[in-house]
């Protein structure tokens, strides 16, 4: 009976020293919280180890999320894939057809927004200089040169083909007019209005010749002759050549100086304004202006700008990793944990594997009893 209160009485002893040192082991990890003294002389494991080496802590634990967990590699797999890539162009269509398609907001709402007041007529003072620029550009660009050499050589031949086309067009129809009723009384109208002009002279021979039918009869089928002569044909191609060459031959400013521009330079300036019609675009929305918008953004735009920030992104992430300083970052956030919080926070984590630790030393401790029993049994019994 002695033998065995003896080995029960070790095991509980060691089994209580075991227990009890790994729970002051596990406790010393944080506690105490700070350095403990007498006098001037400061307790051995005071503070606890990680309050003691929380510095080196926070720097190695910030080191080990840097450079095996937070690394630029894990953000190009996490971030800079296909289907992240998908997403956010997705994510960015939508927002333009939403935020500015689907707006009701006009053109000219969009403008004032950003502090732009005014736009239309701004935009119409700049249609009337433009104007203005290209009236004085059209003028310097003339000046000094003549018809000929301002007109394409392709114009001039055109112009004239259309000259011998035109003398044989005019020639045709002034023969078919007098070979009319309507060209024969012309005819005798003129004759009347001839003699009647010649005062006594022209009634002396009105009264000789009486009516006047019989020359008109004579002279109707000779000016339809001279009309059909090819010799007409060549001098009045003749004639409308030389007319051209003069043409030609005149200075192109001096030409123009012969006409008022001013009105036509305010009617073009109306055109271009009506023809642009800035207020009525202005006070549209966007998809009443550009209808075929959002298919084209979809299809143009999108694609680019997504491309272009992931392109971006991947470029710069190492230099923005450098800069946001996520190990700085850890470190401080680290360093700033109140020490209660941290315990907490660790153990919360470990808890159950910290109690099967203090629960090991209780099993040892009596393990380690129980063999120190018997061990001081076979000693007595020597």
């Amino acid at each position: 009976m002695n033998i065995f209160v003896t080995i029960l009485l070790m095991m509980t002893i060691g089994a209580l020293i075991g227990g009890f040192t790994n729970y002051i082991a596990i406790k010393m990890l944080f506690r105490p919280y700070k350095a403990l003294y007498i006098g001037k002389w400061r307790l051995p494991f005071t503070p606890g180890l990680i309050p003691k080496r929380r510095d080196e802590l926070s720097t190695q634990l910030g080191r080990t999320i840097v450079q095996h967990l937070l690394t630029p590699e894990t953000f190009k797999k996490r971030f800079f894939n296909e289907e992240m890539t998908r997403k956010t162009e997705r994510w960015i269509q939508k927002q333009l057809e939403v935020q500015v398609f689907q707006s009701p907001r006009t053109i000219n709402g969009w403008l004032e927004g950003v502090g732009q007041h005014g736009i239309d007529a701004r935009v119409e003072r700049k249609l009337d200089e433009l104007v203005d620029r290209q009236a004085l550009a059209l003028a310097d660009y003339i000046e000094g040169k003549t018809v000929g050499e301002l007109i394409p050589d392709k114009w001039k031949d055109e112009t004239e083909l259309k000259l011998v086309q035109g003398a044989k067009y005019a020639i045709d129809r002034g023969s078919d007019y007098f070979s009319s009723l309507e060209g024969r009384a012309t005819i005798k109208n003129f004759l009347d209005e001839f003699l009647a002009s010649r005062g006594r002279i022209g009634n002396m021979l009105h009264s000789l010749i009486g009516e006047s039918r019989p020359i008109v009869d004579r002279i109707q089928p000779e000016i339809i002759k001279f009309l059909n002569s090819p010799r007409t044909f060549e001098f009045a191609v003749t004639l409308a050549y030389g007319e051209w060459e003069k043409f030609q031959e005149r200075k192109a400013d001096e030409l123009l100086g012969e006409f008022d521009f001013k009105p036509a330079l305010h009617t073009v300036k109306q055109y271009v304004k009506e023809t642009a019609n800035v207020e009525g675009r202005l006070n549209a929305t966007l998809a009443e202006t550009w209808p075929t918008g959002v298919e084209w953004t979809r299809t143009n735009f999108t694609p680019l700008v997504t491309e272009f920030i992931f392109q971006q992104g991947e470029e710069k992430l190492e230099e923005t990793l450098l800069k946001i300083d996520i190990e700085g970052m850890v470190k401080t956030q680290v360093d700033s944990l109140p020490l209660e919080r941290l315990e907490e926070l660790v153990l919360g984590i470990s808890q159950r594997e910290l109690k099967m630790i203090t629960a090991l030393g209780f099993v040892l401790g009596g393990v380690i009893g129980i063999f120190q029993g018997l061990l001081s049994l076979m000693m007595n019994t020597i």
